[in-house]
């Protein structure tokens, strides 16, 4: 009789368990950014790259119409992939190239950009990405177009530049106006 108590309790024991674990799958605890979010917080605060000193994205978003954020890191291959696209957009006076530095290292950082140029009109750090995620990034690279007027987003691109989203890119700039 105490054989089959102890059974009784094993089996039970056990289910109890695999629905205990079975319930925990479902659950995730990722954050997942919104995606369909066209407003960012514009009070997130982050350090400049090239000095110590603290602003907001709302400081960086000047009087000019556009402004790219894009997401980068030193030790992103896609990154390097991207950059001739951001520099041959800096030319354009209508808009404004604000550069994230995600999880990066200060001095990887910045000989990235003295090996393959400065595209950005201002470089802000986000060591631990949490700025990044709030803007929506899933990770690096990621480019943002907003409107300065407005204050919302254009369009969101995932992944590096290239020619197509280069060309989009412009024509949305172009065609905003």
């Amino acid at each position: 009789m105490i054989k089959n108590i102890k059974l009784i309790a094993l089996v039970f024991l056990v289910i109890l368990s695999f629905f205990t674990l079975l319930k925990g799958l479902n659950k995730t605890n990722n954050y997942s950014p919104d995606l369909n979010s066209s407003k960012i917080d514009f009070n997130f605060k982050a350090k400049f790259l090239y000095s110590n000193e603290e602003t907001t994205l709302n400081e960086l978003v000047d009087d000019k119409d556009f402004t790219i954020i894009n997401i980068w890191a030193s030790w992103c291959l896609p990154c390097r992939d991207e950059h001739p696209f951001l520099l041959n957009l800096n030319s354009s006076n209508k808009l404004n190239i604000i550069g994230i530095n995600y999880k990066d290292n200060e001095i990887n950082a910045k000989k990235f950009i003295k090996e393959l140029g400065n595209p950005y009109s201002k470089i802000i750090v986000d060591p631990s990405g949490v700025n990044s995620i709030e803007l929506g990034a899933y990770g690096v690279p990621e480019t943002i177009l907003i409107n300065n007027k407005s204050r919302t987003i254009l369009k969101k691109y995932i992944g590096p530049l290239d020619d197509q989203k280069f060309a989009e890119l412009k024509m949305l700039i172009k065609n905003e106006n």
